[in-house]
């Protein structure tokens, strides 16, 4: 893979660390800003809701910047707010700063996943989605434990400092590694077409079956640890550990799925989603025994990602000729689903059902996504369709 590709994963690993580590440092944020942990919350959701509506808005408004300087001006913004982060003086500031930056990092991420496939060969746009998707899946594995971590023994605004020096890193790496010539600042394409080629039928299919996946991968995942506890009779010390087993599972998955993207995209999805319908029915069944939950859950977060990629990739090729806004959707879609989730699986608890019952929302979810994916591949072989040229501003 070219060297600017590891740029961009270094800079996706700082975006992906600094979303999920709040989690692990909570406690002691509430307890330094003077707020009740369910109310320091909102330092996560008002993250997501920065992604999912600020995210598709400044890739618009930037869509005339040269790609390199717009993800050096991205990964700047972000490593300025990790320093006013651990600097904040009360919850309401800290809130505003996570929403800033959460709007650099939907736009990153749809601006980087262009500029990565641009990069390559078609045949390795895959694997390129799959770099920086890595990004993600490794901040959870090492990023966020290691945060917390610093969090715990030198208080969380440390923790905001060390990703303060991380931003560093990922702008050096860029500044290095990125081509100065990557994505000039060619005529975009305008609003009317970015919008207009949302309607390809490849598209919003594909942003179907990332509903479906969300709704598949966070509904059980969202409440994992009581699941775990209540269900399957694990130590709430034995779910980290599961969970981990989950992340690397989540990790080679994305390798795995840029492979089968760059290899056969359509057949390998529409495999990849039946599989996982039937990964969650295992679930539902083993459940209440130890070992075989480990393992299902290991595999489940292998496939988890493994359709993710392709997906993306499917998107991205679909619309290379105006790419900016359906990017930018790509990470805001995730933030979207993910929140609609965590609220189908609150409303399922609350009317009474099971924890044991929330994989069998995924069962349905990957049925429906498979069928979405059958039939949008063959409307695309009756119709003859072969996706756009990329434009100029994304090679």
């Amino acid at each position: 893979m070219p060297l600017p590709l590891i740029a961009l994963f270094i800079a996706a690993f700082a975006f992906g660390t600094t979303e999920f580590v709040i989690a692990g440092v909570l406690p002691e944020v509430a307890a330094g800003l003077g707020v009740s942990i369910p109310n320091a919350g909102y330092l996560v959701s008002g993250y997501a809701a920065g992604i999912a509506v600020g995210g598709p808005l400044l890739t618009i408004a930037t869509a005339r910047l040269s790609r390199k300087a717009l993800l050096i001006g991205l990964t700047v913004a972000f490593t300025v707010g990790q320093a006013a982060c651990a600097l904040a003086p009360d919850f309401f500031s800290m809130l505003l700063l996570r929403i800033a930056i959460a709007v650099a990092h939907g736009t990153y991420f749809g601006v980087a996943m262009v500029v990565a496939v641009g990069l390559v060969r078609p045949d390795q746009r895959g694997m390129a989605v799959a770099l920086i998707l890595a990004g993600l899946t490794v901040s959870g594995i090492i990023g966020v434990p290691i945060g917390t971590a610093i969090g715990n023994g030198f208080g969380w605004r440390a923790t905001f400092w060390a990703m303060f020096g991380l931003g560093i890193v990922a702008i050096a790496a860029m500044a290095m590694l990125l081509p100065r010539g990557n994505g000039g600042a060619a005529p975009p394409a305008g609003l009317r077409k970015e919008v207009r080629v949302l309607g390809r039928q490849q598209v919003w299919t594909c942003l179907i079956m990332m509903l479906m996946l969300m709704l598949c991968q966070f509904v059980p995942y969202t409440y994992i640890a009581p699941l775990l506890q209540e269900v399957t009779g694990l130590d709430a010390g034995m779910v980290p550990w599961v969970l981990l087993l989950n992340g690397l599972g989540a990790t080679a998955g994305v390798f795995i799925g840029g492979r089968l993207a760059g290899w056969r995209l359509m057949p390998s999805l529409i495999a990849l989603l039946a599989l996982q319908a039937v990964v969650l029915a295992v679930i539902y069944a083993v459940s209440p025994y130890p070992l075989p939950m480990i393992v299902a859950l290991t595999v489940w977060g292998g496939i988890n990602f493994a359709v993710g990629t392709p997906i993306q990739t499917r998107i991205l090729a679909w619309t290379a000729d105006a790419p900016n806004l359906a990017s930018a959707l790509i990470p805001a879609g995730f933030n979207v689903g993910i929140a609609i989730a965590a609220s189908v699986g609150a409303t399922m608890l609350s009317a009474g059902l099971p924890y044991r019952s929330l994989p069998l929302v995924g069962v349905v979810s990957m049925a429906v996504a498979t069928l979405v994916a059958i039939a949008s591949y063959a409307w695309e072989k009756r119709s003859g369709q072969v996706p756009p040229l990329v434009s100029a501003a994304a090679a």
